[in-house]
C-alpha cells in the first residue's frame, strides 16, 4: 500500500495548500489512502464540519485531531456520527466521538488509523501506550488488516519516539503531530515500522508554529498577552509523510518526507 500522511493544517493558508496541492500530489504518487491532522484547520483552533467536507473532497480519506479536538463546538455531533474524523484514542469513556477507524482503499485493502495524543507537557489522559496496546493487541498486522497507521499527538519528541519503537513490527507506520516542526529523522526501525517524530504542519512557515509573528514576539519579550494567536497569512506548506508497505506483512518498505509550495525546500518521493 501507498499511505500518505499530512501533519497539522494551520488556519486558511494550511487549508488553501492542502486542498490545492493535494489532486496534484495523488495524480503524481497514487496513494492508497490519505490522512490529514486537521486539528488547527479553523482559525488555528480545532476543525468544523465544513472544513472537513473540503478536506475530504480534495482527496482525503481520514481525518485525525488532537488537544484542539473540541475547540469548535459544532464539531462534538459531527464526530459521533462520522466515522472517518478522529479524536484521540486515550480520551476518557464516554469522550464524543471515536479515536480509531476501520477502512477499505480503493483496491480492498483494509487499514487502521489510530490517533492517540501524548502526555507530557499536554492534557493529562489515559496511558497513551497502554490504549495503543489495547488497539495493537485485538488487530494484528498482516492478519486482519493490511496496514496500521497510529498518529501520535505530543509535544516531547522522546515521548513520540518510544511510542514508535513501542508499535515497531506491529503497525506499518507512527508518524507525529501537534509541534509543526518537519523532523529530519524519517527512518523504519529494525522491527519494519515506518517512523517520523513530527510531520510538520500545512501552513505558513513565515510565522511561530504557523501563528502570526507579533502575538508570540509579544509574549516571549515583554510576558505580556496582547490578545489571541491567529494564524499567519501568507503562502502556505503542505508537510507530510510518504510510506509504501509490503502486501503481506503490512509493514514498510519506504518512508520520505514530502514538502510542495510556501517558503520550505520541496521534497518529493523518490518512486522506482
Amino acid at each position: 500500500m501507498k499511505i500518505l500522511y499530512f501533519g497539522d493544517v494551520v488556519g486558511r493558508s494550511g487549508r488553501d495548500v492542502l486542498v490545492g496541492q493535494l489532486p496534484i500530489i495523488r495524480e503524481r504518487l497514487s496513494p492508497d489512502f490519505v490522512v490529514v491532522n486537521g486539528e488547527n484547520a479553523a482559525g488555528g483552533f480545532g476543525i468544523t464540519e465544513k472544513i472537513a467536507e473540503e478536506f475530504f473532497g480534495a482527496g482525503t480519506d481520514c481525518v485525525v485531531l488532537g488537544n484542539h479536538s473540541f475547540d469548535q463546538k459544532e464539531i462534538m455531533p459531527v464526530l459521533e456520527k462520522d466515522a472517518r474524523i478522529l479524536r484521540p484514542v486515550n480520551y476518557p469513556k464516554d469522550t464524543p466521538g471515536r479515536g480509531f477507524s476501520a477502512f477499505k482503499t480503493r483496491r480492498g485493502k483494509t487499514i487502521l488509523v489510530v490517533q492517540v495524543m501524548a502526555r507530557l507537557f499536554m492534557d493529562p489522559l489515559d496511558d497513551p501506550f497502554a490504549a495503543v496496546e489495547k488497539m495493537l493487541a485485538g488487530n494484528p498486522l498482516g492478519k486482519k488488516y493490511d496496514a496500521i497507521l497510529i498518529d501520535i499527538h505530543g509535544e516531547i519528541t522522546s515521548e513520540k519516539m518510544s511510542m514508535g519503537h513501542f508499535c515497531d513490527g506491529r503497525a506499518s507506520m507512527v508518524v507525529g503531530s501537534h509541534t509543526h516542526v518537519p523532523t529530519a529523522d524519517a527512518q523504519i526501525f529494525p522491527g519494519g515500522t515506518a517512523y517520523q517524530t513530527d510531520a510538520g504542519m500545512c501552513g505558513d512557515y513565515n510565522s511561530v508554529i504557523g501563528m502570526d509573528k507579533e502575538e508570540p514576539l509579544r509574549r516571549f519579550t515583554r510576558k505580556i498577552p496582547g490578545g489571541r494567536f491567529s494564524p499567519a497569512l501568507g503562502e502556505g506548506t503542505a508537510c507530510g509523510v510518504f510510506v509504501q508497505t509490503d502486501d503481506k506483512t503490512g509493514l514498510a518498505t519506504y518512508i520520505s518526507p514530502l514538502r510542495v509550495g510556501g517558503r520550505l525546500q520541496e521534497i518529493w518521493p523518490e518512486l522506482s
